[in-house]
C-alpha cells in the first residue's frame, strides 16, 4: 500500500499540476500603458548591462538592464521584454520585466502581443 501524495500542494496550490498533467492558470505582468511601458524584443547585446531592443512602436532603442534584474534574470537575444522609455531621451529605455520562452508563447497564443513583435 502506497502512502498518499502531498495532498496540501494539490488542494491549496493553484499552480500545482494535477494527475492528468494539465497546468494551472498563472498571471503574467503586462505593460502599464499609463506609465508609458511597452513590449519589446531584445535585438543585440552591447555589454555593460546595455542592449538594443526593437519596440512595438517600430523604434529601435538602447535599453539598460537595472541592477536588481541583472542579478536575477539573464536577458538574451530574442527575449520578450517590458520596457519603459525615458522621458528625457526617447531613444533610451529601462527594462522592467523579462518573459521566459514559455510565458512569451503563452501571450502569443492568447493574442496579447502586438503584431509588430509577435515572433513567438
Amino acid at each position: 500500500m502506497t502512502p498518499p501524495g502531498n495532498t496540501y500542494a494539490r488542494t491549496h496550490n493553484p499552480n500545482a499540476r494535477t494527475q492528468d498533467g494539465e497546468e494551472g492558470y498563472y498571471r503574467l505582468p503586462l505593460p502599464n500603458r499609463k506609465q508609458n511601458e511597452m513590449f519589446a524584443i531584445a535585438d543585440q547585446l552591447l555589454g555593460g548591462s546595455r542592449i538594443h531592443v526593437v519596440c512595438e512602436d517600430k523604434k529601435s532603442r538602447m535599453a539598460r538592464i537595472p541592477g536588481k534584474m541583472k542579478r536575477k534574470a539573464r536577458v538574451r537575444t530574442g527575449d520578450l521584454l517590458i520596457i519603459k522609455p525615458w522621458d528625457i531621451q526617447n531613444e533610451k529605455a529601462d527594462i522592467v520585466f523579462r518573459y521566459s520562452r514559455t510565458q512569451a508563447s503563452s501571450l502569443s497564443r492568447r493574442k496579447m502581443l502586438p503584431e509588430e513583435i509577435n515572433v513567438f
